[in-house]
C-alpha cells in the first residue's frame, strides 16, 4: 500500500517530537542520530530518510526550537514598561517547557560559537531580540516610566541582565527558582526606574 501525504506529515511529526525530546533530555550535544532513532524506536537508517547529514539533523533542530520559542504564548499586560516586564519575564525558565527551551538554545550555543553561519545566524537573532526590547524600552520612556537615555543601550543591558538570569537559573535551580527569578527581575527594573 502506497504512503500518503498524511502518513508522511505525521511521521515527520513524529519525528519533530523525537527531536525535541533527545535536545531536552540530553541538551544540544546528545542530538544524534541514533538517539533521535531510539527515542522513536526506529533505526537510523530510517532517520537517514529525513536527516541525511548530521548536519541536517542540525539545522532541522535549531529550525524547530525557533519554532517553538516563536508560537510559544507570551504575556501581554499592557505597555510601557509592563509590556517591557512581560518581554523580559518570556525569555526567563518559569515554567518546564520554557526551562527546556533555554536548555537547548544555552546547549546550542558551542555548536553556534563553532560554526560561522550559526554564529552569524544566532547573531541576528539576539540582534532581532534586542530591537523589540528597544521599541519596549522607548515606549516605557514616552510614558515617562523609564529615564531618558538611549533606548538600545537600555534594552542591551536588559538583555544582558535577563540572559545571565537564565544561565544561573539553569545551572542552579535551587537557587534562582521561579519566584526568586521574578524578585530579581523586579529589582532590576525598580533600579532602573530609580535612576530618573
Amino acid at each position: 500500500m502506497p504512503r500518503t501525504k498524511g502518513d508522511h506529515e505525521a511521521r515527520r511529526r513524529d519525528v519533530s517530537a523525537a527531536v525535541w525530546q533527545v535536545m531536552a533530555t540530553r541538551g544540544f550535544a546528545g542530538l544524534t542520530l541514533r538517539a533521535v532513532a531510539a527515542e522513536l524506536g526506529a533505526t537510523t537508517g530510517l532517520l537517514t530518510h529525513y536527516f541525511p547529514t548530521k548536519q541536517a539533523l542540525v539545522e532541522y533542530a535549531l529550525g524547530l526550537l525557533e519554532q517553538r520559542t516563536v508560537s510559544r504564548p507570551r504575556r501581554q499586560a499592557g505597555e510601557g514598561l509592563a509590556a517591557l516586564r512581560d518581554a523580559l519575564l518570556d525569555i526567563l525558565p518559569l515554567t518546564p517547557e520554557a526551562t527546556d527551551s533555554n536548555r537547548i538554545w544555552v546547549s546550542s550555543w558551542d555548536t553556534a560559537l563553532s560554526d560561522p553561519a550559526l554564529s552569524t545566524d544566532y547573531a541576528r537573532k539576539y540582534a532581532q531580540s534586542r530591537n523589540r526590547l528597544t521599541e519596549r524600552v522607548a515606549a516605557a520612556q514616552e510614558l515617562g516610566e523609564l529615564p531618558s537615555g538611549d533606548p538600545a543601550h537600555i534594552a542591551a543591558g536588559a538583555q544582558a541582565f535577563v540572559l545571565g538570569l537564565v544561565v544561573q537559573a539553569l545551572f542552579d535551580p535551587a537557587v534562582f527558582p521561579p519566584r526568586r527569578q521574578v524578585e530579581l527581575l523586579d529589582d532590576y527594573l525598580a533600579a532602573l526606574t530609580a535612576s530618573h
